[in-house]
């Protein structure tokens, strides 16, 4: 876990450096944390799930990014970057540099043992406060399991569940089906495959 910075920063800060350094960090509340390389097996899964989407989306009005987007969440101030990012229609930006994204219609953010507790829980609080989303996926890197959170009529969240390598989920705001033999092609299962993906900010 990252030392907490001795003093608070803005917004406008916080993206000046961002924009200058070679490596990501996330923003909330003032503060910034770094955040670490992928792992191997969460890259493979990343690219999997990444290149089955992208076949699927190249005749319909979405774009799809990889980790590099940086997404903001209006609501919370949460600067963060989502493993895979879906946004359909036109993109709508924080300003003309055109790098931090606010309206995704679809988020995926691939688990690990450092970052399961933050992307189910406060990372997935902030996320549901964007209006425009309509998916929520969370994909786990050592078991074939797969976890999508449909936001319903209600603003109540529906969750599909794919467990099992011949299984499969229905992204419906897309229209996109995403197989698990898909998503984890090559990966291999064994425990001392999996390592830390990254570090995240306190709760």
């Amino acid at each position: 876990m990252t030392a907490q910075p001795k003093r608070s920063i803005s917004e406008q800060e916080y993206i000046d450096f961002e924009r200058a350094s070679t490596s990501k960090h996330e923003y909330y509340d003032g503060h910034m944390y770094a955040m670490t390389g992928a792992s191997r097996i969460h890259n493979l899964i990343a690219g999997n799930t990444l290149a089955t989407l992208h076949g699927q989306l190249r005749k319909k009005p979405c774009q799809i990014f990889p980790s590099d987007m940086r997404v903001k969440v209006t609501r919370t101030g949460l600067n963060t970057y989502p493993d895979i990012v879906i946004m359909c229609g036109e993109p709508q930006f924080t300003d003309d540099a055109l790098d931090t994204l606010i309206n995704p219609l679809v988020l995926i953010e691939i688990l690990s043992p450092s970052t399961e507790r933050y992307d189910r829980g406060m990372k997935s609080q902030n996320y549901r406060t964007i209006e425009t989303l309509q998916e929520y996926i969370l994909i786990a890197q050592d078991h074939y399991h797969v976890e999508c959170y449909s936001r319903q009529n209600n603003d109540q969240w529906l969750l599909q569940d794919a467990i099992g390598i011949g299984s499969s989920i229905i992204i419906r705001s897309v229209e996109c089906t995403l197989a698990l033999e898909d998503v984890y092609e090559k990966v291999d299962m064994r425990p001392e495959n999996h390592g830390i993906s990254r570090e995240i900010p306190p709760e």
